[in-house]
């Protein structure tokens, strides 16, 4: 057997090739759509994907089951467990509990595993040419390695009331009767790891099993109690902001994603084409870093830092449902904006056009720094904190509203436009790319706090 994850570790999300190599059949689960790696691999390793398939409706990235099944004729397969409102509307051959794929010598299985959503499959896998018996579990959002998967999503994301607390009572069933009564030897190969906001613990190694999560994991101890009270208090309590364009996510992946096909060339613009369009007419990624925008930022840009979290940053800021501009990147050549364009149609950001490989002669904004030494009263200020709940709760900046950064697009209401506002984060980063999409918005008098709340703290 064949068995490869491949791990992104921007949006901290795990997709797995699992390919029968007597056969020369493959089966993907869990794939984004940046397909090409996943062709590549199969190609490399003389295997035909044959299947695809996916564990529930994701939030956090638009799935490639229609685009894999588009480019190599592979058959498409889809949850029918839940309840009606969340089915799948394109078509594809139905999975329930127990159902089976066969792939060469393997045989994958799927187990309804509700809680983190209501159709939620796990798929066991059985490598026929070694054993009878299942040896590796791909558990998507349902068991992380030391964490499970959050049950609050359609009420955080997606404006649903208090599903959490029905999403709860079946995630704590389908540990006891699904995942506890399998043996301890079987691997456990999950959806996300440490930096999803799909659960509020997660471990940063790629896999466990089921006895060391039966041993070890802290809700163990709830199920073998019989502690359901105590389980969905821990479960529940401290979860992480829900970004809001999981929203987004979750009704493309149900309708299935847009296929793409064979991408166009991105053009190469000059700065005299764009420079008056920023803001108005297109949407200008400032890719390089944040403390360089703070000095040399393009005016109307997003700060959107190339590097390991450019994806999460850019979802946080572009509403592609509702937004058409066209996308404009800083790039340092075709070969980098190549790459940006295939991370951001991960989430659905598919209107990238071209790129700038020079800013020098884009228009400059002025950003005003302050340090907390320079500020004498908060009072003249609107104090916007764009960390976490979590974050906020354990100290702020007394008078500051909290509203996440990746939550400041979708409520620009509810901030002013006639007073200062002063933008602070834990320690400068996410305040910056708050703060540049605000003044791209038309929030012109945007402050942001040097060093952000640790320096705040350290100033007091």
């Amino acid at each position: 057997m064949y068995f490869k994850q491949f791990y992104d570790r921007d949006i901290a999300q795990g997709a797995y090739l699992i390919g029968c190599q007597s056969t020369g059949e493959a089966v993907v689960i869990d794939a984004h759509r940046d397909i090409q790696i996943f062709l590549d691999d199969a190609k490399a390793n003389n295997l035909k994907i044959v299947a695809v398939l996916e564990t529930h409706m994701h939030a956090d990235y638009l799935s490639a089951v229609p685009e894999l099944a588009a480019a190599t004729g592979a058959t498409i397969y889809l949850s029918d467990e839940g309840d009606k409102d969340w089915k799948y509307q394109y078509d594809g051959i139905k999975l329930y509990d127990g159902s089976e794929i066969k792939i060469g010598n393997i045989t994958v299985t799927a187990q309804h595993t509700p809680g983190h959503t209501l159709e939620h499959l796990s798929y066991l896998i059985t490598d026929g040419a070694f054993a009878d018996k299942p040896g590796y579990y791909i558990t998507g959002d349902f068991v992380f390695v030391g964490d499970i998967g959050r049950p609050d999503l359609l009420d955080e994301a997606a404006g649903a009331i208090d599903t959490r607390y029905a999403g709860a009572k079946l995630m704590f069933k389908s540990l006891k009767e699904k995942f506890l009564n399998l043996p301890d030897y079987v691997q456990v190969w999950p959806g996300h790891g440490a930096g999803s906001a799909c659960g509020k613990a997660l471990g940063a190694i790629p896999c466990t099993t089921v006895g060391y999560e039966r041993n070890f994991s802290w809700w163990s101890e709830y199920i073998k109690n019989d502690d359901y009270e105590a389980f969905e208090e821990a479960l529940l309590s401290g979860q992480p902001d829900a970004p809001l364009y999981f929203a987004r996510m979750k009704m493309q992946n149900k309708a299935g994603a847009a296929i793409l096909g064979e991408l166009q060339e991105l053009k190469e613009y000059s700065a005299s084409e764009i420079k008056d369009k920023i803001a108005k007419e297109i949407i200008f990624l400032d890719t390089r870093d944040a403390s360089v925008f703070r000095t040399d930022g393009v005016k109307g840009a997003y700060s959107v830092p190339w590097g390991k979290k450019f994806l999460t940053y850019a979802s946080w800021l572009i509403d592609s449902l509702n937004d058409n501009r066209e996308i404009i990147l800083l790039a340092k050549n075709q070969e980098e904006a190549d790459l940006m364009r295939r991370m951001l149609i991960r989430v659905g950001i598919d209107n990238v056009v071209g790129f700038v490989k020079d800013a020098a002669e884009l228009p400059r904004q002025s950003v005003e720094v302050l340090e907390a030494k320079d500020i004498d009263n908060l009072d003249d200020y609107f104090i916007l904190d764009v960390r976490t709940a979590n974050e906020y709760n354990e100290g702020n900046l007394g008078n500051a509203k909290q509203l996440h950064g990746s939550r400041i697009m979708w409520h620009l209401d509810k901030l002013p436009k006639d007073k200062k506002i002063l933008s602070y984060c834990q320690k400068g980063l996410t305040s910056t790319i708050a703060a540049s999409a605000l003044r791209s918005a038309g929030f012109t008098d945007v402050a942001e706090l040097e060093g952000g709340y640790e320096a705040w703290l350290a100033a007091k």
